[in-house]
């Protein structure tokens, strides 16, 4: 899906670490610890480059720290995640930028270069994704091969790790339910509508473009219909000029949001007896994109970067994304053996018709497209 680096390189620089920590343990090194020095860690692309997953978490309990980036707690249940590593291994998590897109991670992991507040571990939208490879450590997780491979990069610099469906979020007492995305237009939702994220920067924005091209006979190949949907609204004085926030949610300054199903789930949870907030798949224009997983090759924190993709993609982690209503990518695979969480994987909320996924090269193109031609037709 994403572009490639070569294996060769990165075996190359591993054994050259690996030689390295060995000539200086011949030379009567003083070094004790016992676990794995910072540039084996750096350049580990399974736990077996650590000794086994005992050696991996021990050496990962020593740097202590992982520093993670643009997570929201009640995105995708994130916040347990988080809270859960930190009770599982002991580990400090410094969360950055909550609120923050998936553009704000690459421009934070290059402003912050070789400092420790660096990111460690990135969560990414494929449109921001596919542009930024060469940022990405390559590691394999103990499940590698039960990620489908149109899901991961042969090489480990990224994998998906889960997904969900575009939908539309809406406060019931406030605008009347809509079931596709043309209701929008509708006077009733005049100043109403909110888009989460510029679509150029922001994969829930761009989705959302994607299922207003779908819902206006346009296709994955042409995304001029959503973007002239988008303008339309704005025309019509329906668009907000704000990215939706939980606390704009329950403050009612955006009734209506555009977003990913599990935001907008987790919303309709977190508001009850407060705002009547409800949730509809638009049918028949069911989109779905997957986040993905990528280490940052010049993260402060590597091994702990690494614990941590062991542990979102472990059935713990997995099931822990299914309670916050996203769809994991191991989510078949724990259906066949039986390790899924079952009452979560019945609150999913329905959807009819099969989901669009953009290929790598639709994606490519339909980010240059957006580039193009979002600023001038909408902002």
């Amino acid at each position: 899906m994403f572009s490639f680096r070569k294996l060769s390189l990165v075996a190359a620089l591993a054994l050259a670490a690996v030689l390295l920590v060995v000539l200086v343990a011949a030379c009567g090194s003083s070094s004790s610890s016992g676990g794995s020095t910072p540039s084996v860690a750096s350049t580990a692309t399974s736990a077996a480059d650590f000794g086994g997953m005992d050696a991996l978490i021990a050496a990962a309990k020593k740097e202590g720290t992982l520093n993670v980036i643009a997570l929201p707690p009640d995105w995708a249940n994130y916040g347990e995640m988080i809270s859960s590593f930190t009770a599982k291994y002991g580990i400090k998590i410094n969360s950055a930028q909550p609120d923050g897109n998936s553009q704000d991670e690459i421009n934070a992991a290059t402003q912050l270069k070789g400092t420790d507040r660096a990111p460690d571990v990135f969560d990414l939208g494929s449109n921001v994704a596919i542009a930024n490879t060469a940022m990405f450590a390559p590691y394999q997780n103990a499940e590698w091969s039960d990620i489908p491979d149109n899901l991961k990069d042969s090489t480990g610099l990224w994998a998906s790790n889960y997904t969900g469906y575009m939908s539309i979020g809406y406060d019931s007492s406030k605008v009347p339910a809509p079931t596709t995305v043309n209701d929008l237009l509708k006077p009733a939702y005049k100043g109403m509508v909110a888009l989460n994220g510029n679509p150029t920067q922001a994969s829930a924005g761009f989705n959302g473009v994607v299922m207003a091209t779908m819902a206006n006979g346009g296709s994955a190949d042409d995304l001029a219909p959503g973007v002239d949907f988008f303008s339309k609204l704005k025309k019509a004085g329906n668009l907000l000029p704000v990215d939706p926030t939980p606390a704009t949610i329950a403050s009612g300054q955006t009734p209506v949001v555009i977003d990913w199903d599990y935001n907008n789930v987790a919303q309709t949870a977190a508001l009850t007896g407060k705002v009547p907030w409800k949730v509809v798949v638009p049918a028949n224009d069911v989109v779905a994109a997957y986040y993905n997983e990528a280490i940052n090759k010049d993260g402060p924190h590597p091994a702990a970067a690494r614990l941590w993709v062991e542990y979102v993609y472990s059935v713990e982690g997995q099931n822990i994304w299914l309670k916050g209503a996203a769809r994991p990518v191991l989510m078949d695979v724990m259906v066949t053996n039986g390790t899924i969480d079952k009452a979560a994987l019945a609150l999913l909320p329905t959807a009819t018709g099969t989901p669009v996924v953009l290929t790598q090269d639709q994606l490519a193109a339909g980010q240059t497209y957006l580039l193009a031609n979002w600023t001038k037709a909408v902002q």
